[in-house]
């Protein structure tokens, strides 16, 4: 039996670890080739080593988000080793300027002094933002996912068939959350992004779609979660009680980016344990 994906070729930004890791093992498992793109080398090259020693078919390039250059030899390589490009998920981002995936210590840092700032004055968040740290969130979470549509479409228009674009957003696209504006202004961009690229491309046939978790089982929550004031409060937000997997999260890029969402284009899908019931 054939998979969803059989013979398609998805590139995973961000598809090193996390909800990029699983799209590209999900996929994978559905007879995509996958080409990984990540800042962080040993990730990247231990997931695409894992799944072609799963049967599948992997490459690994190394890729910042921000860099048009990056982007654009992200999709060179789809087309040399692939041939083209069917399915892209916009999974690399970072939650604050500073964030480095699995450096659990320093975001425990920052989030401590950011509390102790916050506990003084309660609008340090908004007066007292670095707006390097802001410029760089935007860089990688928004215009970051701009260039990847960007270089992708352009890849898709060239071949002259049909491709889906899952943009990875989140629950802060339509809830601030807490803290410092950047990241959620980031997400609440991506949607409208999303947006605008989807009326755009349908025409020509590319659908455009985005998803935006919840709290997710990631090294980017991971240092939220063991802190217990900050696990509670999105325990208490969370209908389900838990956080959602990364797995959760890639079969819902595996739908837009199949053909059983051939009529859907240009919508924000939140899996996120019930947090917009309320």
């Amino acid at each position: 039996m054939a998979g969803r994906l059989d013979g398609k070729t998805a590139v995973i930004t961000g598809g090193g670890n996390g909800i990029g890791r699983a799209c590209a093992e999900r996929f994978s498992a559905e007879g995509a080739n996958i080409l990984i793109a990540d800042l962080l080398t040993d990730p990247g090259n231990a997931a695409a080593e894992a799944i072609n020693s799963s049967g599948g078919s992997a490459r690994f390039v190394e890729f910042d988000a921000s860099s048009q250059e990056a982007n654009e030899a992200m999709a060179a390589a789809a087309v040399e080793h692939f041939g083209g490009i069917d399915v892209v998920v916009t999974a690399a981002g970072i939650s604050d300027g500073d964030y480095r995936s699995g450096d659990i210590e320093s975001q425990l840092k920052r989030m401590a002094k950011a509390g102790e700032a916050a506990a003084n004055n309660p609008a340090a968040p908004l007066i007292e933002l670095d707006i390097d740290n802001w410029r760089r969130v935007l860089d990688v979470n928004l215009t970051g996912t701009l260039l990847s549509i960007r270089a992708a479409a352009t890849v898709m228009l060239d071949q002259g068939r049909p491709g889906s674009i899952v943009t990875i957003a989140s629950i802060a696209a339509r809830d601030p959350l807490w803290g410092s504006p950047s990241y959620p202004v980031s997400k609440a961009g991506v949607w409208m992004l999303t947006k605008n690229a989807a009326r755009t491309l349908a025409p020509l046939g590319i659908r455009v779609n985005s998803i935006g978790p919840g709290f997710i089982e990631t090294n980017m929550t991971e240092a939220m979660v063991s802190v217990d004031e900050y696990h509670q409060r999105v325990l208490d937000n969370t209908p389900m009680g838990r956080r959602g997997t990364p797995a959760e999260i890639a079969n819902v890029a595996l739908f837009l980016a199949s053909d059983e969402a051939s009529y859907v284009t240009g919508e924000l899908i939140h899996p996120d344990g019930g947090w917009f019931t309320g």
